[in-house]
């Protein structure tokens, strides 16, 4: 059975969007935890917005230690009603999203990796089908965008699995909703 984790970048006043601000944050040691989590996945499951982005910046990428390659080669799951002509590797999650997300966790592999996709992550935690949350936290306030939570969010009481602080300041928060099952904790 696989898991299903989600990995966000956060600022400290809950924006997720357009993380531009992350750039002096992202040191060699986020680079290992970021490798780490991609190669401990076996496909990614991306809202439209960001397969979107995803789609158009990744293809082109190469670097020296692999994870470009693997980012361009692992399966995408992509959360969508608007979209018809999958590239980029990808299969489009059309109709019942919690049902199919289900079947995928059913499935035997790796993690499945969110990334971003906040409205994907809110609707995934509003059926009990996150397992891990990972909030990337940057000392920054934004004060305007896209928030992961809002006044929409499922209520969810979360437990905290670990902190991993990087020397540049920015922290990992992860989390497991309190409700997990026990093969999932």
């Amino acid at each position: 059975m696989r898991k299903v984790i989600a990995s966000l970048y956060i600022t400290l006043d809950g924006v997720v969007e357009n993380p531009a601000w992350t750039a002096p944050f992202f040191d060699e040691e986020a680079a290992a935890f970021a490798r780490g989590q991609l190669f401990a996945a076996d496909a990614l499951l991306l809202g439209r917005v960001t397969y979107q982005g995803f789609a158009a910046a990744w293809p082109t990428m190469t670097d020296e230690d692999g994870f470009a390659e693997r980012m361009n080669a692992l399966p995408k799951y992509v959360a969508t009603t608007t979209l018809d002509t999958p590239e980029w590797n990808a299969t489009f999650l059309t109709g019942d999203l919690p049902a199919a997300v289900a079947g995928l966790k059913q499935q035997d592999g790796q993690d499945l990796l969110v990334y971003g996709s906040g409205g994907l992550v809110n609707t995934l935690l509003a059926h009990d089908l996150i397992d891990e949350l990972r909030l990337w936290t940057h000392p920054v306030v934004e004060g305007t965008g896209k928030r992961l939570f809002t006044e929409d969010s499922p209520k969810k009481t979360l437990r905290p699995l670990g902190t991993t602080t990087f020397r540049s300041g920015a922290q990992i928060l992860t989390y497991a909703p309190a409700t997990a099952p026990a093969s999932a904790r």
